[in-house]
């Protein structure tokens, strides 16, 4: 998932004491802000994020892994790859970034490798978490519509390579961000803190690359997910249309149609899947535009533009723990498994009272 509510640099500057004229020319979301306790109201919940996110996506990893939820073995593939992804995003973001920042400024997280690498890990896990749901989304529009490449492309063989080319692919696109700091302070020969290097600001090759990234996350995954879906849409609706007319010439009734059934729940996952990254990411995408469009990057923290460059990181981050509560609601077998996971510490203690 590769933006963050503020920017980078928003977080370079909250891990420095002090604000320095060299980052004013800094563009579009880089932006500083002195370090002073929690940097706005809505910091105070990112600890609460992260207490739900680990668990709930813990539990997901859990339960899919066991293929008993009735999933084919390319979706249950998938939806791991993206579970673990979205775990590694909560585990990097707010537990890694921002809690240190805001309550253990001075920790061995602040070491200038260490935060350098915490960057890069971000950068990198949230294109594979963004790209992953992009790669599920083709997956299920090829089974929908793609009768002849679906038993090629639709395994569980071909889900693990997408997986891991989509990983390293991400990680490959990521590694520039690693060295865009240098150190704020040098003692007794230990680089301290994160400081963005003047060139980061002056060099083109630094621009173009900054801006190839946004383009790449968040929005071409966006646009795609949105064409996809239309094109399945399309393809349902035909199809649907065909089949009835079919079997009722067939059979004169309306009798059940197993395939159609399947088909149903596949969509219905799909579309809530890919319809929560939409709307949990459109007010980022949106606002990035927007600022890219009027030129405006810094805001007050009272101004109505921070307030929604603020919901809009949060919101991104939300996406990150909700594919839990959509299988929950989805898919009756996982609900069971859930059941039957979230009960086992109950009925070992039971059993070891009665024993």
């Amino acid at each position: 998932m590769g933006e963050f509510d503020g920017g980078l640099e928003e977080w370079v500057e909250m891990v420095n004491f002090e604000t320095t004229k060299r980052f004013e020319a800094e563009e579009e979301n880089f932006k500083f802000e002195p370090l002073s306790g929690l940097k706005s109201n809505a910091d105070i919940y990112y600890p609460i994020r992260a207490a739900i996110g680990v668990p709930v996506n813990l539990l997901a990893i859990l339960i899919l892994s066991r293929g008993k939820c009735g999933l084919s073995k390319c979706i249950t593939r998938y939806l791991v790859g993206m579970a673990v992804a979205d775990l590694l995003v909560i585990i990097t973001d707010p537990i890694l970034r921002r809690l240190p920042v805001n309550y253990f400024p001075d920790s061995f997280l602040s070491l200038t490798p260490i935060c350098s690498s915490i960057v890069f890990l971000i950068f990198a896990i949230t294109m594979v978490s963004v790209w992953l749901t992009v790669a599920f989304t083709f997956d299920r529009f090829v089974t929908i519509s793609c009768e002849k490449l679906k038993t090629r492309f639709c395994t569980e063989r071909t889900a693990a390579i997408v997986i891991g080319t989509v990983t390293v692919l991400c990680s490959l696109e990521s590694v520039p961000w690693y060295f865009i700091y240098e150190p704020k302070y040098i003692i007794n020969n230990v680089p301290w803190r994160c400081i963005t290097k003047q060139s980061f600001s002056t060099s083109p090759a630094w621009t173009s690359f900054v801006l190839f990234h946004r383009i790449l996350t968040p929005c071409v995954p966006f646009f795609l997910i949105l064409l996809i879906n239309v094109l399945t849409v399309r393809r349902i609706l035909t199809a649907s249309r065909g089949r009835r007319a079919l079997r009722g010439l067939s059979t004169g009734e309306k009798p059940n149609d197993p395939e159609m059934a399947n088909r149903r729940k596949s969509i219905i996952l799909l579309f809530s899947i890919s319809g929560s990254f939409i709307l949990l990411w459109m007010t980022q995408v949106v606002f990035n535009i927007y600022k890219r469009i009027t030129k405006q990057y810094n805001f007050s923290i009272n101004d109505p533009h921070f307030i929604t460059q603020k919901a809009g990181g949060m919101l991104q981050l939300l996406s990150s723990c909700t594919n839990t509560c959509i299988y929950t609601v989805t898919q009756t077998k996982f609900r069971e498994e859930l059941k039957k996971a979230l009960l086992y510490p109950l009925n070992l203690i039971v059993k070891f009272v009665k024993s």
